[in-house]
């Protein structure tokens, strides 16, 4: 039997012949990055390789005396005995799939990843393979998205809703992808001037720095005390909720803009005004549209609904799944 070019490891996955592992969780020597969300970049590594445009995220989300090396889209390069390149992912700026490639195989590992159009990363690229890696975030039926333009709207809508009522609109968001994403989506709609948790600030700038078109911004904290914030748009992420960083917007209405907002009682039961509908992830039917263009013999699913997509691809696709078990996480750890 084959050995597998990528296989799980208590350090992540290992590919035997380049000596490499994939977004790795464990100190390694060499980690081939997908993307700079937390639970795929994580500290300690001796040497990162990634694309380019996602090494300054790294940088300022690791440190600036971290080993990182950054690699051209498309563009092969050798890692011991395997050759490797960098694909376009769209899941945020910066975002990869990484092609393996040994001895006339090819496997691909996604990373996170989605189809639908993003005007803050680089769009998706199907990439042929023998062996494809997949997330299964939001592996139900149930979880199909509308276009993201139109959910900026009512966004938007909120905002002046919230204006008129001398309230604050504080939406909270995931920090690197999330946050950007709602700022340049809303540039149809307006050019106020958000306002920005200290702890988005940076990657706000990163985005800015790679040319990428938002709203204007201004932390919440150049603000002097007593400022008030009514009719303002406050973006945050999910920790500062009820906090007392929140005292400062009241009167003050909370949303919240996740692919999880798709079923209702989780607003309710997370306790936000509003739910807006934008994810990260692709939806079911771009998880499905993407096993079939990549033309896979195999699948591998990991961190989400596996157990969904495995059945289905078995059942109904007549594609050779299994789960994969990773310690990655899904929307929430963005």
């Amino acid at each position: 039997m084959v050995a597998d070019l990528i296989r799980p490891t208590e350090r992540g996955l290992y590919c035997p012949p380049g000596e490499f592992y994939i977004d790795p969780w464990r100190p390694v020597e060499r980690a081939v990055i997908t993307h700079a969300h937390g639970d795929h970049a994580r500290w300690g590594h001796r040497a990162y390789y990634a694309s380019h445009a996602s090494r300054p995220l790294l940088e300022r989300r690791l440190s600036r005396d971290a080993l990182i090396l950054g690699c051209d889209f498309d563009k092969p390069f050798r890692l011991g005995d395997a050759w490797v390149s960098f694909h376009p992912a769209g899941h945020i700026l910066g975002s990869a799939q990484v092609r393996v490639e040994h001895r006339g195989r090819v496997w691909v590992a996604s990373g996170d990843y989605k189809r639908d159009a993003d005007p803050t990363c680089e769009p998706f690229q199907v990439v042929p393979c023998d062996t494809f890696i997949t997330e299964a975030t939001f592996a139900l039926p149930i979880y199909r998205w509308e276009p993201v333009a139109r959910v900026a709207g009512e966004i938007h809508q909120w905002w002046t809703a919230c204006a008129r009522a001398g309230q604050t609109a504080v939406l909270f968001c995931y920090a690197l992808g999330k946050a950007q994403r709602i700022l340049a989506e809303l540039l149809a709609y307006t050019r106020d001037t958000a306002f920005l948790h200290g702890a988005m600030v940076p990657l706000v700038d990163a985005y800015r720095d790679a040319g990428v078109s938002m709203l204007p911004t201004e932390p919440v904290s150049a603000m002097p005390r007593g400022h008030d914030f009514a009719g303002a748009l406050v973006l945050a992420p999910p920790s500062a909720a009820g906090g007392t960083w929140m005292r400062r917007f009241r009167p003050e209405s909370t949303g919240f803009a996740s692919g999880w907002m798709r079923i209702r009682g989780n607003r309710r039961r997370r306790g936000y005004d509003r739910g807006f509908v934008v994810s990260d992830h692709a939806d079911w039917p771009a998880l499905l549209q993407t096993i079939r263009d990549t033309g896979a013999r195999r699948v591998l699913a990991t961190h989400g609904r596996t157990d969904v997509l495995v059945r289905y691809l078995n059942e109904v696709e007549g594609v050779d799944a299994q789960p994969l078990v990773t310690d990655y996480g899904g929307e929430a750890d963005d």
